[in-house]
């Protein structure tokens, strides 16, 4: 799968991307709401394999439901 938001590495110029998901014991919990987390999705080079992008999908899963839209 192609990342919209990275079109070349700025390591080695390479062109594709893979987008993989992190879950797990590797998941992002906020500071301010430590009950949960959301998984992390990193953007991969396949060429030289440095991770070019670490994102979140859903952000507001991060803040207290109280605290979201």
């Amino acid at each position: 799968m192609q990342d919209k938001y990275v079109t070349n590495c700025p390591f080695c110029g390479g062109t594709e991307v893979i987008e993989s998901y992190q879950s797990s014991y590797g998941s992002v919990t906020a500071v301010s709401n430590k009950m949960g987390g959301v998984g992390l999705y990193h953007s991969i080079c396949r060429n030289c394999g440095s991770v070019v992008r670490s994102y979140v999908k859903e952000p507001e899963k991060l803040l207290k439901k109280k605290d979201r839209r």
